[in-house]
């Protein structure tokens, strides 16, 4: 586990202590890089104080307007959410997400992704996970503060990392900003073909970003791929 490879997302969050007890509980596990997705307030005294010492990972959190750009360079992303989806997303619980991230964070960034304190993650938001990280809380009460929630992760992440995972062979896998051009480009070429069809969308999109997010596409593997939409498009009648 390599785990300054690893970054902490936070997508809107509306109160300012939240950010510091997160930053708290990341530098109680050994993670230090925090990324904050328009932020209600931040900086705040309020953040500060909750905060207990971790001033350093405040002072060093990247604030940045979307979550495309938070995550444009990670190979895994992996989004956090209490709520089962009508269209389900591969999920693990926080172990299980230690197991997969330890290997990837020796050679590549990973994003923890965490929702608004109200309403969590959009459906959109989740779709260019490549897992939904659930923590298994009492069903009759489900909800975790934020900053209970990062911690519980950072946690099973700081175990994981207390043991000896063996390397997984070395890949160079497509970053999220990359995926993102992809399914661009699948979009279009579906649509080109009238597979797709905008006015009577049914999820499919959503599904075809689900099996690619489950597959991981190297990057050769992807270039393959667009290779192949290109001639799709060079060789279909009247494109």
């Amino acid at each position: 586990m390599n785990l300054e490879n690893i970054r902490v997302v936070l997508i809107e969050t509306s109160h300012p202590g939240n950010i510091g007890a997160t930053a708290r509980a990341m530098k109680n596990m050994g993670l230090k890089e925090l990324v904050l997705v328009n932020p209600k307030y931040f900086p705040h005294d309020n953040a500060t104080e909750r905060a207990g010492g971790a001033d350093d990972i405040l002072a060093n959190a990247l604030i940045v307007d979307d979550l495309k750009t938070a995550i444009a360079d990670c190979e895994l992303v992996m989004g956090t959410s209490a709520r089962e989806r009508s269209l389900p997303w591969p999920s693990c619980d926080p172990r299980q997400a230690a197991e997969k991230i330890s290997p990837v964070s020796h050679q590549a960034n990973v994003a923890l992704v965490f929702g608004r304190e109200r309403t969590g993650l959009f459906n959109e938001e989740l779709h260019v996970c490549h897992w939904h990280i659930i923590i298994p809380t009492n069903s009759e009460y489900s909800s975790l503060n934020l900053a209970a929630a990062v911690q519980v992760i950072c946690y099973e992440l700081r175990m994981t990392d207390m043991i000896t995972i063996p390397l997984q062979e070395q890949f160079e896998w497509a970053t999220a900003d990359e995926m993102q051009a992809f399914y661009c480009e699948l979009e279009k070429v579906l649509t080109h073909i009238k597979f797709y069809k905008p006015e009577l969308p049914r999820q499919l999109l959503p599904r075809m970003q689900r099996l690619f997010n489950r597959a991981r596409l190297e990057k050769n593997e992807m270039t393959l791929l667009r290779g192949i939409f290109a001639k799709i498009l060079r060789t279909t009648v009247n494109y």
